[in-house]
């Protein structure tokens, strides 16, 4: 690991899932991990690209997450894609259940971080983008971008 690295946040985004879906809601929840995913972590060494939640016997539970066993670990290390439990409280977890039966809403991890030393998820309800969403998120995105530049450009 580099001295430099050591010291900056941790923060692993799901930058995709913004552009694939419309986030109506957002949850923040813990995470059940064992000590050597916490230090992988901590590397930056952990993927929540491919992954997805879903609701197993009352309990949240994120699937696909990817975190790399830690190097120093030896047979404390656990398998990189196990499924990991969320901690939410009874109500949001009601909640969620409920949105997750309408049509077209799933659960998506948004961004791996930590807080006061926990390590925290942040859970999104969503519905999938249509093609034309998409098209009309970029064309924002670049008007926004050309607003900008010409306001810069007055300064």
């Amino acid at each position: 690991m580099k001295k430099d690295q050591k010291h900056q946040p941790v923060s692993i985004t799901n930058r995709k899932a913004w552009h694939e879906y419309h986030i109506d809601e957002t949850y923040e929840t813990g995470i059940v991990l064992t000590g050597t995913e916490v230090k992988s972590i901590r590397e930056h060494k952990a993927s929540i690209q491919e992954a997805y939640c879903k609701l197993e016997n009352g309990e949240v539970v994120i699937l696909g997450m990817h975190i790399s066993p830690y190097e120093q670990g030896n047979r404390s290390n656990v398998d990189p894609i196990r499924p990991r439990k969320l901690l939410l409280h009874k109500t949001e977890i009601n909640k969620i259940d409920r949105k997750l039966k309408e049509k077209g809403y799933t659960l998506i991890p948004l961004k791996l971080y930590f807080n006061r030393g926990y390590a925290k998820l942040n859970i999104g309800l969503a519905r999938g983008k249509k093609l034309y969403d998409k098209r009309e998120t970029i064309t924002q995105r670049d008007i926004d971008r050309e607003r900008r530049r010409e306001e810069s450009g007055r300064n």
